[in-house]
């Protein structure tokens, strides 16, 4: 997408804001029914789990504050089949969250106003099909749609609070005391709090949204994203689901599981609070399916300008929209609505499941940053034994949701496979061209026509994939650096070209031993032909622009080593510019 105005921290914190604090609507029902009256407790846990992660995410986006979240990270720390199955997790969790949000927004809305003769099926795809027509007219009418849904949101919660707050102060606590007489669920209280933990860990779900449209933010709006819902969910979740335990007897939240809060309204401050709540969720839980595309949008067009998905994906309306990306994302959600029938706890376990994963990997990333791009500059750090404890913690509520229901997980393997299946054939193209080329070669005398055809499209096709052009700067590297980019591009993108490029300065040679090496290289690698070009210049985002333009190579397409602390740049300045060694 192209913008000229960057979001600012309120429109950056609505458009992910949504996405994590609608899971308030939701995730206390879930909570109570694993871990009981200790809901809360859970909660908290979960919140203290967030903020471990605020650091973690920023430190990864602000060394790499580029689109993709988990799929950056790895991208310029390993290998870009590792990246991709991270971006596979992160679609399918964003496709869980819309469906997930679009369903219960519309459960909420039957609440108040329901349909004659339509069933929530239906309305859900109908929200579905609403924001893909909203999200193809631009990132700008989106985020202040977005904007007015937080604002609200956060009104409608607060208001939710201050007459549960006021209700227990009227009543007293008999409800409560009469909750916390109930056997705990499970029999333990370790096992109620690890499985409300783990039904819990859906309540930050969204965390990751602001990572993946970081480059649509403008300077310092990142962190502050991740400050503020942090605050709302742990401020929200926790004393919300205190508020239910002590208004609501325990045996009879499963019966409101899917619009609890309205009830709690009902409970606390009478039918026009239950209207109000009801209200506020269809339009919040909609604004979540409004991240899901703006999150997915930026995620796939990144990923199509790696040439991990096809180059047409790229295409964009007036308004500049990525609509294809939209389109095939609606068309998933669909698919996945079809196959779960809406189902709360399904949809859940899905989404968790994925968000986890995509969770897990982001902490993965931060030590691969610590130990491959340790100069590399950034504003914050995370603690070595800070980013252990917040895999962990991520890992054991990932065990603990397939434990409770090993059916989420096939469900989560029926996306996940094919998806991942598709990105290794993409990345694997060239072999696979070649395996029909070769195909179609033993057929020729048969089918003549036909495997002429062939041929010439496939050689095309290889071609086009190979003729691209790609550039690494280098100061000057030693022999092992240099082998470690050439087996980089060999391994990991389409092309038999590379231009290695040093930039002079006033009065400076190239070293004599750089030139040997690179003689040795081009015998070494016979597949890349290898291109030593020299320039009078200084690295920077304008040098880069005009090599860009002049060579008609995407900055994407151009390589670096990890920068150090004086680097007078950040890396998002530099247009894409890749680091692999």
């Amino acid at each position: 997408m192209a913008h000229e105005k960057k979001l600012n921290e309120l429109e950056a914190t609505a458009i992910c804001g949504n996405d994590i604090s609608s899971s308030c609507l939701y995730v206390s029902a879930l909570s109570i029914g694993f871990a009981g009256q200790y809901a809360w407790v859970a909660l908290l846990l979960v919140a203290g789990l967030l903020y471990l992660f605020r650091k973690i995410y920023g430190e990864v986006v602000g060394a790499l504050p580029l689109n993709g979240g988990a799929y950056n990270v790895l991208l310029n720390t390993t290998s870009k089949s590792n990246a991709a199955i991270a971006a596979c997790l992160t679609i399918l969790s964003y496709m869980a969250t819309a469906v997930l949000s679009a369903g219960e927004a519309m459960n909420y809305l039957y609440l108040i106003a329901p349909v004659p003769h339509v069933p929530v099926l239906w309305a859900t795809a109908g929200l579905l099909t609403f924001f893909l027509l909203l999200t193809s007219a631009g990132m700008s009418e989106s985020a202040i749609v977005a904007v007015v849904i937080f604002v609200a949101h956060l009104a409608a919660l607060t208001l939710l609070v201050g007459s549960g707050a006021w209700f227990v102060a009227q009543h007293g606590l008999a409800t409560l005391h009469l909750n916390y007489q109930q056997p705990v669920v499970g029999g333990s209280l370790l096992v109620a709090l690890f499985l409300g933990f783990s039904a819990a860990m859906l309540g930050i779900s969204g965390f990751e949204s602001s990572a993946n449209f970081v480059e649509e933010q403008a300077p310092g709006v990142f962190q502050k994203t991740l400050r503020n819902m942090w605050v709302v969910v742990s401020f929200f979740n926790p004393v919300i689901a205190l508020l239910a335990v002590a208004v609501v007897p325990l045996a009879t939240v499963g019966e409101h599981q899917e619009t609890l809060l309205s009830y709690l309204g009902q409970q606390t401050g009478g039918p026009w609070l239950a209207t109000v709540i009801s209200i506020d969720a269809v339009t919040v839980l909609s604004g979540a399916v409004l991240t899901s595309f703006v999150g997915v949008s930026g995620l796939i067009k990144r990923m199509a300008l790696d040439r991990i998905w096809p180059q047409f994906f790229l295409r964009e309306n007036r308004r500049g929209a990525n609509y294809i990306i939209l389109a095939i994302f609606f068309g998933l959600c669909l698919s996945i609505l079809a196959i779960t029938q809406g189902e709360l706890e399904t949809l859940a376990g899905v989404y968790t499941i994925s968000f986890l994963s995509v969770m897990a990997f982001f902490a993965l990333g931060n030590f691969l940053l610590k130990v491959k791009r340790a100069k590399l500059p950034r504003p914050v750090r995370a603690g070595v034994f800070s980013v252990f404890l917040a895999l962990l913690g991520v890992l054991l509520g990932l065990y603990g949701n397939v434990q409770k229901n090993p059916g989420y997980l096939v469900v989560f393997l029926q996306y996940f496979i094919p998806a991942a299946l598709i990105v290794y054939a993409m990345l694997e193209r060239i072999a696979l061209l070649n395996f029909v080329l070769a195909g179609a070669t033993s057929f020729y005398e048969r089918f003549r026509r036909l495997a002429i055809s062939s041929q010439v499209s496939i050689r095309r096709q290889l071609r086009e994939l190979n003729q691209q052009e790609f550039v690494y700067f280098t100061k000057g590297d030693n022999v092992a650096n240099l082998n470690k980019v050439m087996t980089y591009v060999e391994e990991n993108e389409f092309t038999n070209r590379l231009k290695i490029v040093m930039l002079l300065q006033n009065g400076q040679q190239v070293p004599p031993d750089l030139l040997n090496d690179l003689h040795v290289l081009d015998r070494a690698y016979p597949n890349i032909h290898l291109d030593f070009v020299t320039r009078p210049g200084t690295f920077g985002p304008d040098l880069i622009t005009q090599l860009s333009e002049e060579w008609h190579i995407p900055k994407n397409f151009m390589f670096i080593g990890s920068p150090g602390d004086k680097f007078p740049y950040q890396i998002s300045e530099l247009g894409g510019v890749r680091l692999i060694i």
